[in-house]
């Protein structure tokens, strides 16, 4: 299995290095514009292979689209990463051109390849993917959601003092500071609802801190995250190359799904060997409908941008 990481930033190296020595794929291709950049990430990675233990194949390009023939996944990263202060959707009128160009050179070396968009504002950036390339929905994936949903995840392990891995809980709607809905009413310990646990002012909070989560991180750090961004990739892509059919809040084309029609945005689906393979409908209540809808009208003027690249 084959996988092609478009931008070998920070985000793109760490879903390389993850993808490298979880031994999710055989070969990985690393492609930036920066020279020597993907080469030298690459190498660096390769080095890892005997006190990691991996077999995976790593290798980076300049820009030679032609490496990346044959690839089952392509991941798009590229674009430029949030600096302090700064809006996912401010980012639409740099990285939609950017976005489109890679889309094209991809698939003229793998017309058949899944595509992975985390490049932001990312709902935007998938909608954009899918209208430009012409692809079946199912091949087109937002990756957002599974982000948003780690983080979720930890901010309720916090509160209740519990492993994160024994937590369950989903982050649907634009993966926006303001338009990602955690789904505080359906997270659960252990199979028992984490209301039992906490207060409804600490599950606020926990909503709170998870839709600000990737703004704290650039602040402290001056730029955008990479390890739980590049992790969120490699767990996305493990479901699609292994057949998992995990169910995973992605960002995907709407068709009445949701009560919402001709935007990407994130929803429970259930991910396998063909990419998107069902829609999860969870059944929300009309306060998250209303919020759902709220976040909805929002991506679409973010989407009002685009007409100038489609």
């Amino acid at each position: 299995m084959k996988v092609t990481i478009v931008g070998a930033g920070n985000v793109g190296a760490t879903c390389a290095d993850v993808i490298s020595y979880r031994g999710i794929a055989s070969e990985v291709v690393l492609v930036d514009i920066k020279e020597g950049f993907a080469e030298g990430k690459a190498m660096d990675i390769m080095q890892c292979a005997t006190t990691t233990v991996f077999n995976t194949q790593l290798s980076g390009t300049t820009g030679d689209y032609s490496k990346t023939a044959g690839s089952d996944v392509v991941v798009i990263t590229s674009g430029i990463p949030r600096k302090p202060g700064m809006t996912r959707e401010e980012l639409i009128g740099i990285n939609a051109g950017i976005v489109k160009s890679v889309a094209d050179n991809v698939l003229t070396h793998s017309p058949n390849a899944i595509i992975v968009v985390v490049s932001n504002p990312m709902d935007t950036m998938t909608y954009l993917t899918l209208k430009a390339t012409g692809l079946p929905k199912h091949r087109v994936i937002g990756m957002g959601g599974a982000l948003d949903s780690s983080r979720f995840k930890y901010f309720l392990s916090k509160a209740l003092d519990k492993p994160a891995n024994d937590i369950q809980g989903m982050v649907i709607g634009g993966h926006g500071d303001t338009t990602m809905i955690p789904l505080t009413r359906l997270a659960s310990y252990n199979g028992v609802p984490v209301s039992n646990f906490l207060s409804q002012a600490e599950l606020d909070k926990v909503a709170a801190d998870t839709m600000v989560g990737g703004a704290t991180l650039t602040g402290l750090l001056g730029t955008s995250a990479w390890y739980a961004p590049g992790a969120s990739v490699a767990y996305l892509v493990d479901s699609i190359l292994n057949d998992q059919k995990r169910m995973i809040p992605c960002s995907v084309f709407l068709e009445g799904e949701y009560g919402q029609e001709d935007i990407c945005m994130g929803v429970p689906c259930i991910i396998g060997k063909n990419g998107i393979e069902k829609i999860v409908d969870v059944q929300l209540n009309d306060a998250e409908k209303a919020l759902f809808a709220k976040s909805a009208d929002a991506v679409r003027n973010m989407n009002a941008d685009l007409k100038s690249v489609l």
